[in-house]
């Protein structure tokens, strides 16, 4: 488990996941030497898809232990680890937004 995140206040996701999707988008061209993001980017692909899938079960750990700082915490690894996939395979912000709007309608 990450150390919790103080003083969190309420943002706009949309706002929020456009400007980190860019930001992800922004380390392809960073080394991977420096850059956490770029190595999971290039490197072996098994890498990435594992600390997704590690995400996912620390979000359901947390659900279980009904924490509720916990949970928003391991959620935002997950999105941010989610993110970086899309941007890995090249699907675009905008193209997942559509298929999310797309189940709504």
């Amino acid at each position: 488990m990450g150390e919790r995140t103080a003083n969190v206040v309420p943002g706009d996701i949309g706002v929020t996941m456009k400007g980190l999707a860019e930001v992800i988008h922004g380390r392809r061209e960073a080394s991977p030497e420096t850059s956490y993001t770029a190595r999971l980017l290039t490197g072996p692909e098994d890498k990435l898809l594992k600390k997704v899938a590690e995400e996912a079960t620390e979000v359901v750990m947390a659900c279980k232990d009904e924490d509720h700082d916990h949970i928003r915490y391991e959620a935002a690894d997950l999105f941010y680890h989610l993110l970086v996939t899309l941007e890995r395979y090249g699907v675009t912000i905008e193209e997942f937004a559509g298929e999310l709007d797309a189940r709504h309608r």
